[in-house]
């Protein structure tokens, strides 16, 4: 049986939109707004070749290569990203399946240690591979709408887009953030820019879409930026290569194939 996916944020784990199937929304109906701007990419696959350009506070750059393959399946979404390059992470593979209410399920194979690890719930703040995303905000736009309290505070214009302004609270008081804060377009439902907050209040990061691209009929991010603001640091995805709808191996998204790189028969 064939899953058809809504895909959801980016390339890489942030914004991939449609423009052409947005449905009428009330704009008080927060929740409703935050589950169809995540569920505008219809296809069911998504396959992605990105650069990903690391920038520390001195202004000094490391560039990354990697693949992303994401499909849909009887639990929801699964996605596999495979660094290719420099030759430090080249090898390095992380695989997240959605689960169900709950957060995803998430493993990471590194080269260095020569075996799978399960990244733990408690892990979710760490750093991914050293760039500017936690492994929270990998998998933070294809999370369950329902694991947050989502209000609308008002309508507003960004770079010439009216947007819904909402702000959704974590129902879980342990997750690494406060309060997220995200400008929606109303014409098409592209989310251009999300503010995250810390515990204390404070907003920590800044992630902002910086291109949009039309491929295959969708309307899609091909450039994305997270900043630490304290930090004075930013990683920047490049989305070189983007293709919907390539078949993909179901053994693909096993833990096999993070440890051998071979889709499991």
């Amino acid at each position: 049986m064939k899953y058809k996916k809504k895909f959801a944020f980016l390339s890489f784990m942030f914004i991939l939109g449609t423009g052409f199937s947005a449905l009428p929304l009330n704009a008080q109906d927060a929740a409703a707004i935050v589950r169809s701007s995540r569920d505008r990419i219809k296809a069911d696959t998504v396959s992605s070749r990105s650069r990903m350009v690391i920038a520390a506070k001195n202004g000094s750059t490391t560039e990354r290569m990697l693949d992303q393959y994401e499909k849909d399946g009887p639990r929801g979404n699964r996605t596999i990203i495979v660094f290719q390059s420099p030759a430090g992470v080249a090898g390095t593979r992380f695989l997240t399946m959605d689960n169900p209410g709950n957060p995803a399920d998430r493993w990471i194979f590194l080269p260095s240690l020569g075996k799978v690890r399960r990244i733990a719930a408690s892990e979710g703040s760490g750093s991914f591979m050293g760039t500017d995303m936690s492994y929270d905000d990998i998998s933070s736009m294809k999370r369950d709408v329902n694991l947050d309290g989502h209000t609308v505070l008002r309508e507003e214009a960004l770079n010439g887009a009216l947007c819904y302004v909402i702000e959704s609270v974590p129902k879980d008081g342990s997750y690494q953030y406060s309060k997220m804060i995200q400008w929606v377009d109303k014409s098409n439902l592209v989310n251009h820019k999300v503010e995250l907050y810390d515990r204390r209040g404070n907003q920590v990061k800044l992630l902002e879409i910086l291109a949009l691209k039309e491929v295959q009929g969708r309307l899609s991010a091909t450039a994305t930026k997270m900043t630490t603001l304290n930090a004075g640091t930013s990683t920047t995805i490049y989305v070189d290569i983007l293709k919907y709808d390539d078949p993909i191996p179901e053994g693909v998204f096993t833990t096999g194939y993070l440890e051998t790189g071979r889709p499991a028969r």
